[in-house]
């Protein structure tokens, strides 16, 4: 547990000292609620209830955290920190949920601030917290992924910066071709698309695909810890 405090704090201090990252967590939060106010309360515009805050949610949870997270793993590796943490006996686990930890208890409070803006019942909003914590998670560990498989952060923003582009929007385009849609099934994004979009369906079947999204890069993980840490 100390490992994990002694990761955490790290991490809490490095992005601390990262302004661009910090305002990622507030941007998008921010976005829906200008357009909420400006657009969805008007009586002349015709929209969905709550449908920029359902829209930068999804943003935010499925693609605004890979960056960041590929980024901060990538300056490890780059700094040689990560080699020595490997050599000091630093489990995987440790090392994910101490990095992670910050950028998911961050991702949890824009969550919440997500779920204020928003006209939801007590349903709809744990159904929403659930998804968007969930999420979070896995963009997480998307991105911490690909950090360890990165030799230095540019490596990282040049590799996550696609892929995030990529688990982004497949659900937008999914709406607009029934193949794409059937592709889109497995990835996570796709699922918080579902959720967001009908609070009224089951949790069981998107929790489910994230939750196998999330074992899949929890897999990819550990082997690119154990592969990258000591020529880190």
């Amino acid at each position: 547990m100390k490992i994990i405090k002694a990761i955490f704090t790290k991490q809490a201090k490095d992005m601390l000292k990262n302004p661009m990252v910090l305002v990622m967590f507030i941007i998008f939060p921010a976005v829906a609620l200008i357009m909420t106010l400006l657009i969805g309360e008007d009586s002349e515009i015709n929209v969905p209830e709550n449908m920029f805050v359902t829209m930068m949610a999804a943003i935010f949870a499925g693609m605004g955290l890979v960056t960041a997270v590929s980024g901060a793993i990538a300056e490890d590796i780059e700094r040689k920190s990560l080699r020595f943490l490997v050599i000091a006996g630093v489990k995987p686990h440790q090392y994910l949920i101490g990095t992670g930890g910050f950028f998911l208890l961050a991702g949890v409070i824009t969550s919440i601030a997500f779920a204020l803006i928003g006209n939801f019942n007590t349903t709809e909003i744990l159904k929403f917290l659930a998804i968007m914590v969930s999420g979070t998670a896995t963009s997480i560990l998307l991105g911490a992924t690909i950090g360890m498989m990165s030799k230095n952060q540019q490596a990282a923003t040049a590799l996550g910066t696609p892929i995030a582009m990529l688990v982004g929007f497949t659900p937008m385009i999914a709406g607009f071709n029934e193949t794409v849609a059937r592709v889109a099934n497995v990835l996570y994004t796709q699922q918080i698309n579902v959720i967001v979009d009908d609070f009224s369906i089951s949790l069981y079947r998107p929790l489910l695909v994230i939750g196998i999204n999330i074992a899949v890069l929890t897999v990819l993980f550990v082997i690119a810890y154990k592969k990258k840490g000591l020529k880190g």
